[in-house]
């Protein structure tokens, strides 16, 4: 492409969203391309059965990997479901499928069954596709492959304007996606999220494949889709932000009561449940223990603008928390499987800390040479696990197959089982 081809391209799909030019996004000048429109427009919402269909249909038709994107209300809705899904593929385009019209996109994923998706940040979206039907067992995660490449910003627009050399516009990413009908300029926003997805995989792979790093990068994208769902959080009230204030065991109950008739009444209402309490609000109470509602309207996030009948039922949730009988307090801290917080190894067992020590440091020196982020190398709970109670005898077998335990891939367990090992084997430090 001559100079002047290329600036005719470029001015071409700034206005009309065209596709991208053979030779990449950047102009004659070197600079990024804003892309400003779908290049075959936004489509029509799919809602309703007979619309669902015939994009199922042209999307089983479709050539090579599908790229999947879903939008999710966080912070105006209750949970984490999908308001909108979109999908590109050669052959098929873009679709934009409303999932509340379309609850059940099975027949979707059946479609697809076999095909490699293309997400970025796919346990982001899993879980919501997961719900309506989608479930991939092939997929590549744009964002996990440029961790492992080394880039060091892995965001969609970051990667996109990085690799391709176009601009996204991210100015929708955190609006309500529950509301309807969804503005134009939302639908355009969410189909360009797919419009280069498949470009930047094809760019990513080769780029992975370069470093000698493509393998692994297939062993990580393997375990997220054989992945089966996350376990239901245990005691999630613990997560409460400015929990670190509160100490003593009624004031956790406080905390408690508050949390779950809060998750209650948002649950019901379908909103999030920092909209009707905060978690401000929540420590508020506990540290205070307000006796009467008088007290407690005097508290941060129980002002004038809260009525009367909510007002008593934050009290009734306070009063039942101070007449819990002390077998019935919770703990304080959150009791969990495996070794306790590293900051208590010095004083539990010097020797499991002399060697937590040496391996972090193993494991950072690894990771800053093969240029990706420790914990994409090895999981730090992986490390903790097997420094508090390392395998005995420790030697390349032992190591093996204690990493393999804990979920690490061949292709980590190659690379950290050296590093470990010599962690493992070091001498324990003098009895003072």
């Amino acid at each position: 492409m001559t100079d002047a081809q290329e600036t005719a391209a470029d001015s071409s799909l700034r206005t009309t969203g065209g596709a991208p030019p053979d030779d990449g996004g950047a102009t004659a000048a070197g600079a990024p391309v804003p892309l400003l429109e779908p290049r075959e427009g936004i489509p029509p919402v799919v809602a309703d059965a007979d619309a669902l269909a015939d994009v199922i249909a042209a999307f089983g038709a479709g050539r090579g990997p599908v790229a999947v994107d879903a939008e999710r209300a966080s912070g105006y809705r209750y949970g984490q479901r999908a308001y909108l899904v979109q999908l590109r593929r050669e052959g098929a385009g873009t679709a934009l499928i409303d999932p509340v019209a379309c609850p059940d996109l099975s027949g979707l994923g059946t479609a697809l069954a076999g095909t490699e998706w293309v997400l970025h940040a796919a346990t982001q979206d899993l879980p919501c596709l997961r719900e309506i039907g989608m479930l991939p067992t092939r997929l590549f995660d744009t964002e996990l492959a440029g961790r492992l490449a080394g880039f060091p910003r892995v965001g969609l627009g970051a990667m996109v304007e990085n690799v391709l050399g176009f601009v996204l516009e991210k100015g929708h990413s955190a609006v309500d996606w529950s509301s309807r009908p969804l503005p134009e300029p939302w639908l355009r926003y969410a189909a360009l999220d797919v419009e280069l997805l498949v470009d930047l995989r094809d760019a990513l792979e080769k780029e992975l494949d370069r470093q000698g790093k493509l393998e692994w990068a297939l062993q990580e994208f393997g375990a997220i889709a054989a992945a089966p769902p996350a376990e239901p959080r245990k005691d999630p009230w613990r997560r409460t932000s400015g929990m670190h204030k509160v100490r003593r065991r009624r004031q956790l109950a406080v905390v408690r009561e508050l949390w779950e008739t809060r998750d209650r009444i948002a649950q019901k209402r379908d909103v999030s449940p920092g909209k009707v309490l905060s978690d401000t609000a929540i420590v508020e109470a506990a540290l205070a223990l307000p006796g009467t509602v008088q007290a407690l309207t005097a508290l941060n996030g129980y002002g004038h603008r809260m009525g009367r009948r909510q007002l008593e039922q934050w009290q009734a949730a306070v009063d039942r928390a101070r007449a819990l009988p002390e077998a019935q307090l919770p703990q304080p801290g959150q009791s969990v499987a495996g070794p306790p917080p590293p900051r208590a190894w010095a004083d539990k067992d010097p020797a499991a800390a002399a060697r937590l020590s040496a391996a972090r440091a193993a494991v950072s020196a690894l990771a800053e040479q093969l240029n990706m982020p420790q914990e994409n190398l090895i999981s730090p709970d992986t490390v903790r696990r097997v420094c508090w109670e390392p395998p005995r005898p420790a030697d390349p077998t032992t190591v093996t197959t204690a990493l393999t335990a804990l979920g690490a891939r061949p292709w980590q367990v190659d690379l950290v089982t050296p590093a470990l090992l010599k962690a493992l084997t070091i001498p324990p430090p003098p009895t003072p």
